[in-house]
Formats: C-alpha cells, sequence, structure tokens
C-alpha cells in the first residue's frame, strides 16, 4: 500500500507536533514567534494578568507596522491624515518588559511584517 505524498504544511505541521491527545487540539511547539505592533498588546496583557513570561524570548520578535516606505522610513502619504494609524509606543515598552526583540522603524532588520490589499 502506497501513502500519499505529503504538502509542506504537513511535514512542517507533523515536525512540531509535541502530542495529539485523543478528542483534544494538537499542542505544536513554535520554534520562532513573530510580533506585531498592533496585535500583540492583547497577548502581553494577557501575560501581565496571569502573572507569566514569553517562554522563549530569544525565539520571539518583534516588528513595527508597514507605515513607514522601506527605502526613507517617512509614512507615506495619507488620504486622510487623521485616520492614520500611529506607531504604538506600548509595541517598544512591551518588548522591553519582557526581553523580546524590536525591529523597531529605524532598525536596519525592520520590514514589511504584512500587505493590505489596495
Amino acid at each position: 500500500m502506497t501513502t500519499a505524498p505529503k504538502t509542506l504544511f504537513e511535514k512542517v505541521w507533523q515536525q512540531h507536533i509535541v502530542v495529539e491527545p485523543a478528542g483534544e487540539p494538537t499542542l505544536l511547539y513554535i520554534d520562532l514567534q513573530l510580533l506585531h505592533e498592533v496585535t500583540s498588546p492583547q497577548a502581553f496583557e494577557g501575560l501581565r494578568l496571569a502573572g507569566r513570561k514569553v517562554r522563549r524570548p530569544d525565539r520571539s520578535i518583534a516588528t513595527v507596522d508597514t507605515k513607514r516606505a522601506n527605502n526613507n522610513r517617512r509614512p507615506p502619504p495619507h488620504p486622510r491624515p487623521d485616520r492614520r494609524p500611529r506607531r504604538s509606543p506600548r509595541c517598544a515598552k512591551n518588548c522591553a518588559d519582557f526581553g523580546v526583540e524590536l525591529y523597531d522603524v529605524d532598525s536596519r532588520e525592520q520590514g514589511i511584517v504584512h500587505r493590505h490589499r489596495p
């Protein structure tokens, strides 16, 4: 009997399984965590409230949003300046408090986290 070849997703998934309890979700080991300034405050707040730390800050990297152009780091023009999102200083504080490396706007390593479709 021949088994079907596995997709890349299936191969990566299999390599990261910690345990697969019957009738429960699979527990995976995440070996690199990418954090984003807009969506990470809730997670950091949850850790604070639970009295927890980031388990592997050495395997976590945070970056700011794509509000800056890659060539000159200036914010792109916005049709409604009053609605332009502002960089949250909370991200820098959270990263400092939890020992997570932050690629801030002025960092050489800072890059694109995601892209919005027009």
